[in-house]
């Protein structure tokens, strides 16, 4: 359904290091950076993006925005957890656990250094 997903962040070098950190947990490589200054995550399906804004206006969290990230188990998303509160991340909502609203998930969500939300999920 999606071909990419874009942050804005205010320090492109901060928050490799933070989704380097976060990718790396649920199996990716680390960014590469182009000749912008953006940085971009590969999947066979979609990219995941970092810039400053275009605009050249400082970077701001959608409010009532959440990005979702796969999980292949619950262990994966404490990896997530960690490895994001580890680099810059805050945790935010609950503790890393289950939800169940009719379908079972082990989830945990994060804040990145500019304050975008996170989630990482495993469908159970």
């Amino acid at each position: 359904m999606f071909s990419h997903i874009m942050v804005g962040a205010n320090n492109v070098t901060k928050s490799k290091r933070f989704y380097d950190a976060i990718m790396k947990t649920l199996g990716y490589d680390e960014g590469v950076i182009d000749d912008s200054g953006r940085c971009f995550y590969f999947s066979p399906e979609s990219i995941f993006c970092i810039t400053k804004p275009i605009d050249g206006e400082v970077a701001t969290y959608g409010n009532g925005m959440t990005i979702g990230f796969k999980a292949n188990s619950p262990e994966q998303v404490n990896a997530w957890h960690n490895a994001g509160t580890d680099n810059g991340g805050t945790t935010c909502e609950n503790p890393p656990g289950i939800r169940d609203n009719g379908k079972s998930k082990y989830l945990a969500y994060l804040r990145d250094p500019d304050g975008n939300k996170l989630c990482a999920v495993y469908f159970m």
